[in-house]
């Protein structure tokens, strides 16, 4: 390590001489412009290191690229797919009692309702005949046995329905009917489910 008299300006061409000959002329004013010299000691250490990690990166992409490779080499009819339900199976007119719930789960009124899916199952119409309400039915979503449709209301003479409610249908599991569920939120902010059996 430097002495505070080799810190000094000009001090590096006294390097050689012996420390008792060299005495400061005034204090320190300056630092050395050159870095002390690195330490080898650690270098091995930090080579093993970055060859560690530069194995590992290599395996992990190794590993993820198979994987990558094997999804897409794999043949389409390979995946688990559920039965599909053709949109004519939810083409109709349907009717049902629902049963309504609140966030809590607690029963809050059971009501009627009609529904109509127009031929190709994308638009409908939807009739709360217990509260006098009617909206609109547009397909938002859909897989293998399941429709979702957005609920716009068009006439709410009572002032007893919510403007906006999603309903989604499915095959009842006898083939016979629908499955359905309703579900809104109040004006209030309190999410409602309506669930029953549409034939």
């Amino acid at each position: 390590m430097d002495t505070a008299a080799e810190l000094e300006s000009g001090a590096g061409d006294r390097r050689d001489a012996p420390a008792s000959s060299v005495t400061p002329a005034h204090p320190v004013q300056q630092l050395s412009l050159w870095p002390p010299p690195r330490s080898t000691r650690h270098s091995g250490k930090r080579r093993r290191q970055i060859a560690l990690l530069a194995a590992a990166a290599a395996a992990v992409l190794l590993v993820g690229g198979g994987a990558a490779a094997w999804a897409v080499l794999a043949e389409p009819g390979e995946e688990e797919s559920g039965p599909t339900v053709p949109a004519e199976a939810f083409v109709g007119a349907w009717s049902g009692e629902m049963s309504q719930v609140d966030t809590d789960g607690e029963h809050v009124a059971d009501w009627h309702a009609e529904v109509r899916i127009e031929e190709g199952a994308e638009r409908g119409s939807t009739a709360w005949t217990t509260f006098s309400c009617s909206g609109t039915l547009v397909l938002s979503a859909g897989d293998n046995d399941r429709r979702v449709y957005a609920y716009t209301e068009t006439a709410d003479p009572e002032d007893r329905c919510v403007d906006e409610a999603e309903l989604t249908v499915w095959s009842a599991s006898d083939g016979g009917g629908l499955r359905a569920e309703w579900s809104s939120i109040t004006r209030e902010g309190t999410r409602m489910i309506s669930t029953g059996d549409l034939g």
